[in-house]
């Protein structure tokens, strides 16, 4: 049997109760699996021999309803010699920045001893999350970029087509963090040009799907097979779909064409190693991929009344 090591942020960082990664961590020890939680400051790698690194065992309970956490806490600490029969989860959450590809470069070396790493670091490496999800012909439109020329051509062409609000959005956020709706009759060239400086480079911009107000999906995928599907609906006068900002969840049946759409991503996905996929979708096009830690796990376990960390052991 495998040993499961996570690499998570400190348990201050999270939101306890609804984290997806705890909640996989203590479905894995329920099932009798070897478990425990590694942080940044005790991660690290040595050449030409086997990393000690320092893991942390933990005990905690679940709610009534077998998804919400109760409790989580640190119990005591060992070391873990990392080996072929290790899997290190990569739970660490974005934004991909420096920090972020310093611990992938990390990881790859892990793999050269034998550990298997999900999602694999050459995978997250490979594919940013918003810019593979506009690859796909199910994508909204889209512009990417720092050119205002290029900007000004793709609103000029959008303004044809009758669209009459923007949403600006980083590149390597989460959680709906610096998106922003903008008209068509602002100073839209001052507030592109302002998000360039916000951002330090390039600007995703699409135009302003009414779709919205009906909901967004997040559609939970593991190996190839989903495990559920939830609708996200923003409050009201709200256009940001995002459950920590009061949207509301509900369990959600994929139509077919959005159900191919997502095992077709997977399928490619899973040959560079990313198993574990969260999709974000709009009407019929996917606006997002989300590969470095899929979250909501909770929720949609919540919304379909088991724990869903049991179906991805079970893959496991």
């Amino acid at each position: 049997m495998k040993k499961h090591i996570l690499l998570i942020d400190p348990l201050s960082k999270l939101s306890i109760s609804k984290d997806s990664t705890l909640m996989f961590a203590l479905s894995l020890k329920e099932k009798g699996f070897d478990v425990s939680l590694i942080f940044e400051e005790d991660f690290f790698v040595v050449n030409n021999e086997t990393p000690n690194l320092r893991v942390y065992d933990f005990e905690g309970t679940f709610e009534e309803d077998g998804c919400y956490l109760e409790s989580f806490e640190l119990t005591t600490s060992r070391i873990w010699l990392a080996d072929k029969q290790s899997c290190l989860h990569m739970r660490l959450d974005p934004p991909f920045d420096g920090r972020y590809l310093r611990f992938l470069w990390m990881q790859r070396y892990f793999k050269t001893l034998g550990v298997e790493v999900l999602n694999d670091p050459d995978g997250i490496l490979l594919f940013n999350e918003k810019l593979y999800a506009y690859e796909h012909e199910s994508s909204l439109e889209t512009y990417v970029g720092s050119s205002l020329n290029g900007f000004l051509s793709f609103v000029t062409n959008i303004k044809s087509k009758g669209h009459t609000e923007l949403i600006l959005k980083p590149l390597d956020l989460y959680q709906g963090i610096g998106v922003q709706k903008i008209s068509l009759d602002e100073d839209f060239e001052s507030i592109f040009q302002k998000k360039i400086v916000e951002f330090q480079g390039p600007v995703v911009v699409q135009p302003f799907a009414k779709e919205i107000s009906k909901g967004e999906v997040r559609s939970l995928y593991f190996k190839g097979k989903e495990l559920g599907s939830i609708l996200k609906v923003p409050k009201s006068g709200e256009y940001l779909a995002n459950i920590a900002q009061g949207a509301s969840f509900d369990k959600h049946d994929l139509n077919d064409y959005q159900r191919k759409s997502c095992e077709e991503i997977c399928t490619e996905l899973s040959k560079y190693g990313v198993e574990l996929v969260a999709f974000d979708i709009l009407g019929d096009s996917i606006s997002e991929v989300n590969i470095t830690c899929p979250g909501l796990l909770v929720e949609v376990s919540k919304a379909y009344g088991k724990n869903l960390s049991f179906d991805i052991i079970d893959l496991l």
